[in-house]
């Protein structure tokens, strides 16, 4: 089994919002996670984003594989904090 830190989508059409989740590989983009780890709305400006860093952390120890857009996210995340 595969772990992804990924996106899933959610809010209204033309209006995303993202709950960033890990999930198995193999789960749908909206489908079953395993928990919650943040949250990313490109809608507002600036755009907000928020990571419960100490999840993150652990997950990533334990092979978690973040996509690249999560990647990029986490970085802004830190430079940010």
């Amino acid at each position: 089994m595969a772990v992804k830190i990924r996106l899933a989508r959610h809010g209204a059409k033309k209006r995303p919002y993202y709950r960033i989740i890990v999930a198995d590989s193999r789960a749908p983009r909206d489908g079953r996670f395993i928990e919650e780890v943040g949250r990313y709305n490109p809608c507002v400006h600036p755009h907000k984003i928020e990571f419960d860093m100490e999840k993150v952390d652990r997950w990533l120890a334990n092979g978690a594989q973040p996509t690249e857009r999560v990647e990029l996210l986490l970085k802004a995340a830190r430079e940010n904090a």
